[in-house]
């Protein structure tokens, strides 16, 4: 990770990362808190505050220990302890690019934390709501990704994420602005193309999904051009605190990727998708447009 500041509070991202990787790893041994606080001399109240990412100085003989018991490998003990030492950095601007396995991918573990999803993008279908085929493509294309096994692996583990939407119980509320262009950019060829379209019409009819294309005609909102990004927000406690604050999500493609903090930053984001969202198509013009796209892309007339 970069640093750029060196006063302030530190990153709760590192530390919410760790937390939630040691809980899950508990839990599949099949420990209570209790149970493997007593093993690694902790109290349960901290190892409740660790896994909470409450506790900003993670010890780092602490994470060692609780990876000993949860019987994590070297690499991962390696990367959590990692996390530990990264949640003391003071900084407002956070980069992880590729910086950690599947385990310890800081965004997903946001996305499946989080409660709601507002989703801006100019270049491509956010992943979850591809279609096998469409994710292949995009997969595929990436220089690194030169493996079959590799590719599948993928591909799986993104239509795996998909559950977070489609699930009975609680799915995240999905909130999608497409740029106009994304539905004409061919990604794998025009029989994907249409199939992907048609199935995002259908999946902005579930009730916790809202779908709206921004247009050619609204120009660019706030006189210019916007990147790709995702406002992560989480469920709220009884006195309407979020459990875990909200954070802004820039994908940097073959760059680094960006994680904001900062409550003006995620504020600026907000207001910026409530404008790009004003400006947008209606939900019925919205599926309107993408069967008729699709209909262009079988016809072969874009």
């Amino acid at each position: 990770m970069t640093s750029t500041e060196e006063h302030g509070p530190s990153s709760t991202l590192p530390r919410r990362q760790l937390g939630r990787f040691l809980r899950e790893r508990r839990e599949a041994t099949g420990f209570t808190i209790a149970e493997a606080a007593k093993l690694v001399d902790l109290s349960r109240a901290v190892l409740q505050r660790i896994e909470t990412g409450q506790i900003q100085k993670v010890r780092r003989q602490d994470v060692q220990a609780l990876c000993e018991v949860y019987d994590v490998g070297d690499d991962d003990t390696k990367a959590a302890v990692d996390l530990a030492q990264q949640g003391r950095v003071k900084s407002w601007h956070h980069v992880y690019g590729g910086l950690y396995s599947n385990a310890f991918n800081m965004y997903v573990g946001l996305e499946a934390a989080a409660r709601r999803l507002t989703s801006c993008h100019e270049q491509h279908v956010p992943g979850l709501l591809q279609t096998v085929d469409y994710a292949r493509a995009i997969i595929s294309a990436v220089p690194m990704f030169t493996s079959p096994d590799d590719v599948d692996r993928r591909v799986e583990h993104r239509m795996k994420r998909q559950a977070l939407i489609t699930r009975k119980t609680n799915p995240i509320q999905l909130n999608v602005i497409l740029h106009e262009s994304v539905l004409y950019r061919v990604i794998g060829n025009r029989s994907i193309m249409a199939a992907q379209l048609r199935h995002l019409a259908e999946m902005s009819k579930r009730p916790n999904i809202t779908l709206r294309i921004h247009p050619y005609s609204a120009g660019l909102t706030w006189g210019t051009p916007n990147s790709s990004f995702i406002i992560l927000e989480f469920e709220r406690i009884a006195k309407g605190e979020p459990i875990e604050p909200p954070v802004v999500f820039i994908d940097g493609g073959a760059a680094q990727d960006v994680y904001l903090e900062r409550p003006e930053d995620v504020r600026f984001y907000g207001e910026l998708a409530a404008a790009i969202r004003d400006a947008c198509l209606g939900e019925v013009e919205t599926r309107n447009l993408l069967r008729q796209v699709a209909k262009e892309h079988e016809r072969g007339e874009r």
